[in-house]
């Protein structure tokens, strides 16, 4: 018989207060090519406004997945299991990892991802806003960076080999536990996004964390008309480390239910991952090159809480 270990306690030496120094870039603004260049590099996070997607179309989609985690656990488990598209419960990839989650990852880049997409959601899934808004954000970010073409990034979310994914978090109040000696109940362990870019809408439920250059813990107030932006792995190795993916991770609520919705923009599974030579300085390369494919290949057998880039960091000579 195979007994899931339980979600993981992290004991910490005090529970992190609310962050107010997230960066809030309104894309709007001239400026805002600059403010999403330093976010970038300080943080590898950050949140927008004036993005452009129609906030009723987010909230169908969060009306349509509040109904799918409604269900019976019985009509939940249709949709799954997820091998790797598909609904899962509490274990998160195949290494053990575990926490307070139910999920359903789905993609829209086959014929049979699509339908399983669309028969959740319905005419929600005809208008994939989110993912115009990511190349966007990429644009602007190479237009920031002095770039040429601008679309250096975007592209590889626009091809129609992109192996992007959409994932839906449903954290449940957890009503048992309470947070007690500085101690968090883990929903989503610590990690990296391996992709490019990671775009989040949340409801106005607290749990993100994300860690600082400093290794501390910080909580992300909610805000559920904004998205959160994420640098993955993958943009960080095309700025040459100029980027930093932001490690992060989740804790449960008590009371409160969370759910969340995560866009995450792959390149072609065949696409080269290296650094892109305008932006390596003194011409030197922090990481060997490798395709999609072999990373997430990697990433799949690591655990969460792996430092995922490692094995394909240059070591530099002594």
């Amino acid at each position: 018989m195979v007994v899931l270990s339980k979600p993981a306690i992290h004991k910490s030496k005090h529970c992190p207060t609310f962050f107010p120094g997230v960066p809030l870039i309104d894309l709007s603004k001239p400026d805002s090519k600059t403010q999403l260049v330093k976010a970038c590099e300080d943080f590898g996070f950050f949140k927008v406004i004036n993005h452009g997607v129609p906030i009723e179309f987010i909230k169908e989609l969060e009306s349509e997945a509040v109904k799918f985690f409604s269900l019976p656990m019985s009509d939940k488990e249709k949709a799954g299991p997820p091998d790797p598209f598909g609904y899962g419960d509490k274990k998160i990839g195949p290494n053990g990892d575990v926490g307070w989650v139910e999920y359903l990852l789905l993609t829209t880049n086959n014929q049979s991802g699509y339908q399983k997409f669309a028969s959740i959601f319905g005419e929600a899934a005809e208008n994939f806003a989110v993912k115009k808004m990511a190349c966007e954000i990429l644009e602007m970010l190479a237009d920031g960076l002095k770039i040429q073409p601008r679309n250096v990034f975007s592209k590889l979310l626009m091809d129609e080999q992109s192996d992007s994914v959409f994932r839906l978090n449903h954290y449940p109040p957890c009503p048992d536990f309470q947070e007690s000696n500085g101690r968090n109940l883990i929903g989503f362990g610590e990690h990296t996004d391996p992709q490019i870019i990671s775009v989040l809408r949340s409801n106005n439920t607290s749990g993100l964390q994300i860690s600082l250059k400093d290794g501390n813990w910080i909580s992300i107030p909610p805000d559920q008309n904004s998205f959160f932006i994420n640098v993955g792995d993958s943009l960080q190795v095309m700025t040459n480390g100029r980027f930093k993916s932001v490690r992060h991770r989740v804790v449960a609520n008590s009371s409160k239910s969370r759910l969340s919705m995560i866009y995450f923009g792959g390149p072609p599974l065949s696409e080269k991952i290296a650094p892109l030579p305008s932006l390596m300085e003194g011409g030197d390369s922090l990481y060997k090159e490798f395709t999609w494919f072999e990373y997430k290949k990697s990433a799949y057998k690591s655990r969460l809480a792996d430092n995922r880039l490692g094995v394909f960091e240059k070591i530099a000579a002594s």
